[in-house]
């Protein structure tokens, strides 16, 4: 049978986690309400640069980075923890010394000049495989990238690329004649430009244009043809991270409900008295519940060696429209103030509707669990299983 507690080392970290987000993390939040109200960033990158250093001195640096690149090598159950506390905040905070899993793909040369210095902090990059005409099916991808001598000429657009604006490199995919898709290492002052798209959320995604970009051959991360199979770990490996935040997020907004159900009197009593507000509460309880325990069985099952790809399939599903149904709740039980801008419940419920499209929609996820079962990949089974 699988042990579902954590270890004293686990809760020990986690409940340092959670008092640095409260204590250095949390207080950032007006500033990031008021610089979204005013169209500008909320906080500025040196302030959350400054709070990367503070944390590795205390400790907290490369959660899943092995430890010859300085890093504490915790493994996925310690990574997905720390995201559930930082999910807790909507401060666009991240305890830094982490790179894309990819970047260890790189040759000798090319850690050098990509993965130490993205560890580092020093450098910022971007997964660019989206485009207009192929999301999930990554198969669909038409950014074409010619041999010319002893370069790479790329042509192609992507688009939604998270960090696209700010990354100063990225790992794009594009189709070789005659090898297929290949992931290059291509720096922005190579020639590609970005363009920030407009969303309903915080999340400032890109558009990214490759207009004849030239590229070294020595660029090429892996193997020429290799590309989809490095897209697909790119994917796999982050997938549980997605609802580990969305419980932490869940939790807080709840936390915040209860409280305001208690002070908030209607017809002479708190509304914490009405069993409409009650139900509406013990739901969220237990998909929050629910959503934690799959999010770490997903985790456990990576950091054990496992296949963990049907277990995070459904942890994501699951987590995206959990943190949906409780963010819609605690609206409702704040009623017209949950609906103003006074209070920050109407930016988690635009901030948490993306968790249920990007990296793998609700209708991806589904399908993915569908067909392992039709399929017989995975089989219906007891606990670990």
């Amino acid at each position: 049978m699988v042990d579902f507690s954590l270890s004293d080392e686990e809760r020990q970290v986690r409940d340092t986690v959670r008092a640095f987000i409260e204590r250095e993390v949390m207080p950032l939040e007006p500033e990031v309400l008021r610089g979204e109200r005013a169209g500008r960033p909320g906080v500025d990158r040196s302030v959350l640069r400054d709070l990367q250093r503070k944390a590795r001195r205390s400790g907290f640096w490369g959660v899943t980075t092995p430890e010859e690149f300085g890093g504490m090598n915790l493994g996925a159950v310690m990574a997905a923890i720390i995201a559930i506390e930082s999910g807790r905040t909507f401060v666009p905070f991240q305890f830094g010394g982490e790179a894309d899993n990819i970047l260890y793909f790189c040759d000798e040369e090319q850690k050098q000049r990509y993965l130490i210095p993205t560890i580092e902090g020093e450098r910022i990059s971007c997964f660019a495989i989206t485009e207009p005409g192929a999301g999930s099916d990554a198969r669909s991808i038409r950014s074409s990238a010619r041999p010319d001598g002893g370069d790479y000429v790329i042509n192609g657009e992507k688009t939604f690329i998270t960090n696209g604006n700010d990354a100063d490199f990225t790992m794009v995919f594009a189709v070789v004649p005659d090898a297929g898709v290949t992931c290059f290492l291509v720096d922005r002052d190579m020639g590609w430009k970005s363009e920030p798209i407009a969303t309903m959320g915080e999340w400032g995604p890109a558009a990214l244009v490759f207009d004849d970009v030239r590229v070294p051959a020595a660029n090429v991360l892996g193997e020429p043809g290799k590309g989809f199979d490095l897209a697909m770990a790119w994917i796999r490996r982050g997938r549980f991270m997605i609802p580990a935040r969305a419980v932490g997020a869940a939790e807080r907004l709840l936390q915040m409900a209860i409280d305001y159900a208690n002070i908030r009197y209607s017809m002479g009593q708190p509304i914490a008295e009405y069993q409409a507000i009650q139900w509406q509460i013990a739901d969220s309880q237990v998909e929050i519940e629910a959503a934690k325990w799959l999010t770490l069985y997903a985790a456990w099952r990576v950091q054990q060696g496992m296949d963990g790809r049907h277990a995070s399939s459904i942890a994501k599903l699951n987590g995206a429209v959990m943190a949906n149904n409780v963010v819609d709740r605690v609206l409702q039980i704040h009623g017209g103030m949950g609906y103003t801008k006074e209070l920050p419940i109407e930016r988690w419920y635009r901030e948490l509707r993306l968790l249920r499209i990007y990296e793998g929609t609700d209708e991806i996820q589904r399908r993915t669990i569908a067909r392992n079962l039709l399929k017989g990949h995975v089989k219906l089974g007891g606990i670990g299983e």
